[in-house]
């Protein structure tokens, strides 16, 4: 198989003086959302001359393509990648991992040993009964013609004397055979208790690339190569501990970051900064292209699909629509566009096993507790602390979002939509058990007139809002009016008492009314429309 070489320099092969090995660990990584840029960072010392680098144990899982290379010390040259047919590497562990190797060895050749002597036990079983059948032969017709009582007496008295000898050695052979098998359960779970000791220990992926870099310089020197490559099994996602003082109307905020990797090799000792860029989305604007129009001829009426059809159609149809503690925390740095973060510490991070949390800071704003009420869906209140963000940081969507309430763990939300400085947002806190809520619908339907030709549906909602907990609540209510686009379909409603807002939230027929309910007291909505269409038409 012939190997695949990727050239990552328009310089030509040279020839080099001698080859130098050099191995490579990663320094630095900048995480992203999704995705990693990582850098490796190689000292190197080499005599006057042109000379090749070569870096062997780079991890399979590197688009050498897009390795970008520099150097101190010395002249940068071609620098090769190849993939495949890559050199034999030299087998090099660690103490650690050599000796979990040593263990695992030494209780294999327990268990085997072990594993003998329950089978020469069980040899002895099968011995005994071969012996027994034996002796049952011997007192067979054919072997006893002839014979006189008294040596039939005696040959009868020696089978059993035998047969009973060899039944009790294959019992006994069985009894140590158990016995042993026995002895060898608890080797057996020593010796796949130190295969998972290995295996945690053996993270990083089968596999490597090579990359020969040439190099010259006209005296001896010494310098720095670094590599830096961007890659995709790596990423983090952002954490908060949102936790609400009800009474004294503030929200502590408590960032975290969950980090994860995937590129083939173990981080050891990682300058680590994460980034709220994303260099896999989008970064340019869409081109607007001319939008021409045209008119046709129109289409014949076309026959009825037949019902097969027609299921499968809507089959189709159906699918599409189917605090205290004292912890290192990475300090923020804005960049206008994003933010980045970087990390006071260096990390250990163990590939496709470990999942790094880290700290990123606390920020506190005022918060004004409310209870918002949608009895369309709910029967009881909910406490919601509505924020503006005045932390000086974006708050980043994600699904691990923990509350707390009075320093009680409420459960755990996700952020949808990022929160950025200055904007307002509303959190939930949980459900507000004595905030009863209570709707009803009264449906009128028929037709309005001969002479109009137009069908109609008028509804009657009334609502009520129970307060039974001791406290009085600020209550936002929401309910909805339907809404038209269309001229044919005439809307109109009314609600007493009238609503705050219509509309509320730029959301078509959302409807809010917002009040004080006191301990012990009720409020009533009572909210009509009516809805007019021509005949003939179907209300959808």
């Amino acid at each position: 198989m012939r190997a695949t070489v990727v050239v990552l320099s328009l310089f030509p092969s040279v020839l080099v003086a001698d080859i130098i090995p050099l191995t490579s660990e990663v320094s630095a990584v900048t995480l992203y959302p999704q995705g990693a840029h990582i850098v490796r960072e190689v000292p190197f010392e080499m005599p006057a001359g042109r000379h090749e680098f070569v870096l062997k144990n780079l991890p399979a899982s590197i688009d050498l393509s897009r390795v970008s290379v520099e150097m101190t010390g010395a002249m940068l040259g071609a620098v090769t990648g190849r993939v495949e047919l890559v050199p034999p590497q030299d087998d090099q562990v660690s103490a650690q991992i050599a000796a979990a190797k040593a263990e695992v060895e030494r209780l294999e050749e327990q268990l085997r040993r072990g594993d003998a002597d329950v089978d020469r036990q069980r040899l002895a079983v099968e011995a005994s009964a071969a012996q027994v059948a034996f002796l049952r032969g011997l007192g067979g017709a054919e072997q006893t013609v002839g014979m006189e009582a008294a040596a039939l007496r005696e040959l009868a008295q020696m089978i059993g004397d035998e047969v009973l000898a060899a039944r009790q050695a294959g019992h006994a052979a069985e009894l140590a055979a158990a016995a042993a098998d026995r002895a060898l359960e608890g080797l057996r779970a020593q010796l796949e208790a130190a295969r998972r000791a290995l295996a945690a220990l053996q993270t990083e992926d089968k596999g490597v690339v090579q990359l020969s870099i040439t190099a010259s310089s006209q005296v001896a020197s010494e310098g720095v190569i670094t590599l830096s490559y961007l890659h995709q099994d790596a990423g983090w996602t952002p954490t908060y501990d949102m936790r609400l003082d009800k009474m004294a109307g503030r929200l502590g905020i408590t960032r975290g970051a969950t980090i994860w990797q995937g590129t083939g090799e173990d981080w050891e000792a990682v300058a680590l900064t994460l980034s709220t860029v994303r260099p896999s989305a989008q970064i340019a604007p869409h081109d607007v292209l001319g939008w021409p129009r045209f008119v046709v001829d129109p289409q014949m009426p076309q026959p009825l699909q037949s019902a097969p059809l027609e299921m499968s159609s809507l089959a189709r149809q159906g699918r599409m629509a189917d605090t205290g503690r004292v912890v290192a925390e990475a300090e923020p740095h804005h960049g206008g566009l994003a933010v980045s973060y970087s990390y006071p510490e260096p990390v250990r991070l163990a590939n496709r096993a470990d999942s790094l949390q880290i700290a990123l800071g606390t920020g506190e704003t005022p918060a004004e507790v409310l209870a918002w009420a949608a009895p369309l869906y709910d029967d009881t209140g909910f406490m919601m602390a509505s924020i503006i963000n005045d932390t000086g940081e974006i708050l980043l969507p994600t699904p691990f979002m923990r509350l707390y309430l009075d320093g009680r763990y409420m459960g755990q939300s996700r952020l949808r939509a990022p929160i950025p400085v200055g904007a307002e947002a509303d959190l939930p806190f949980g459900a507000i058990e004595g905030l009863r809520l209570a709707r009803t619908v009264t449906r009128n339907e028929g037709e309005r007139g001969v002479i109009s030709r137009s069908t109609e549906l008028s509804e009657e909602v009334k609502i009520e809002v129970e307060n039974l907990t001791g406290e009085l609540w600020p209550v936002m209510l929401f309910d909805r009016v339907p809404y038209s686009e269309q001229e044919e379909l005439d809307i109109t409603w009314s609600a007493s008492p009238r609503p705050n807002a219509a509309d509320f939230d730029d959301r078509q027929g959302v409807l809010n009314w917002s009040f004080d309910l006191k301990p012990g007291a009720k409020q009533a909505v009572t909210l009509g429309y009516e809805l007019a269409w021509p005949e003939g038409k179907i209300l959808q």
